[in-house]
């Protein structure tokens, strides 16, 4: 049972959430044409962290970036070279004690792109016929909760702000002992709309039995059908200073989104079990704008605002002697991404 077209274009028109980046970006669009004129800059926000490439906005490892956090809160990940053989890779598994579940990612990527979860050596043959880039292995860690976390600090303050977070609920559906799996994901709206990819991992004739919770998706992230929930109750100053201890760890860092895991919120805001999975720079969105309900106005307000912060943090750094991206230097990594986006 395939979804039906017309549920699924009433959906998307209906929930911003799914509207083309384009349109939910045309306002703040205008709003970096004024920045960037005020910075003298169309690319002021390379100077937001000046530790990361292009101050995270625009094709950016993210080995080199992870290198960077403390190793207590660290993920264990290792970069390969494309073209790594599986007998090479098998190799420094061993090595390092990695076990399966395993995450592949490339090292250069966006929007949840060919993240998989690798369940066995099969399947990361497979994964590694297919890859054509730069790619990590990285340690599953099976923490229960999985959270993005916004922090900025302006330079020259010893202080920062959490401005977001939010608590990731993975694209799942309940059996009812009835309906096949391939039912119960046309029916489910966001699931509905990952039906062509899911198909190839999942039996769509099987049965779940009655309250039994199937997992479709187990990377976290929204453009692969990831729930985010708001959970601005729990900013305060707890938390606040255990993301100022890991960001003043992390040389010239000053904005963006922490993507990781923990045991449980009592132990995160005591500093503790904490497994930080990616950190995104520039280019990183407040998650919590993706709370189902949110209004398009909401969510413009908050990313107009987090903008207004990008721009004031890069332009203290590059008075203080961090040069802006050159035109010539955006205009090779563009083409770089483009390259990556048909392999």
């Amino acid at each position: 049972m395939k979804p039906s077209k017309v549920n699924l274009f009433l959906t998307k028109l209906t929930h911003w959430e799914y509207w083309p980046f384009e349109i939910v970006y045309f306002p703040i669009a205008i709003y970096y044409l004024w920045l960037s004129l005020k910075a003298r800059s169309f690319f002021f926000f390379s100077a937001s962290n000046p530790s990361i490439e292009t101050g995270g906005m625009l094709g950016e490892s993210k080995f080199s970036i992870l290198k960077n956090i403390p190793q207590e809160v660290s993920t264990l990940t290792l970069f390969f070279p494309a073209g790594t053989s599986f007998e090479e890779v098998e190799k420094y598994l061993r090595q390092t004690n990695l076990t399966y579940p395993l995450i592949s990612k490339p090292d250069v990527g966006e929007r949840g792109i060919k993240v998989e979860k690798i369940e066995n050596a099969q399947q990361l043959k497979k994964y590694l016929e297919d890859c054509r880039q730069d790619f990590l292995i990285q340690e599953y860690v099976d923490f229960e909760i999985e959270l993005g976390v916004f922090y900025f600090r302006l330079p020259g303050q010893s202080r920062g702000v959490v401005s977001s977070i939010v608590k990731k609920d993975f694209l799942q559906v309940t059996g009812d002992g009835v309906s096949s799996l391939g039912a119960l994901i046309a029916a489910y709206p966001r699931a509905a709309f990952q039906f062509e990819r899911l198909r190839t991992s999942l039996d769509y004739r099987s049965i779940p039995s009655k309250g039994e919770k199937v997992i479709l998706e187990p990377i976290g992230n929204h453009c692969r059908g990831t729930t985010f929930l708001s959970a601005q109750e729990l900013i305060d100053e707890e938390l606040t200073e255990v993301f100022d201890r890991i960001s003043q760890q992390i040389p010239d860092f000053y904005f963006g989104r922490y993507d990781l895991r923990c045991k449980s919120i009592e132990e995160l805001k005591a500093g503790k079990n904490i497994k930080i999975l990616e950190l995104n720079g520039a280019g990183a969105e407040p998650g919590h704008i993706y709370q189902p309900g949110c209004s398009i106005f909401k969510a413009w307000k908050e990313l107009l605002f987090h903008w207004k912060i990008l721009y004031q943090i890069s332009t203290r750094n590059h008075k203080n002697g961090v040069p802006y991206m050159r035109f010539q230097e955006a205009r090779e990594r563009y083409k770089k991404i483009r390259a990556l986006r048909v392999l």
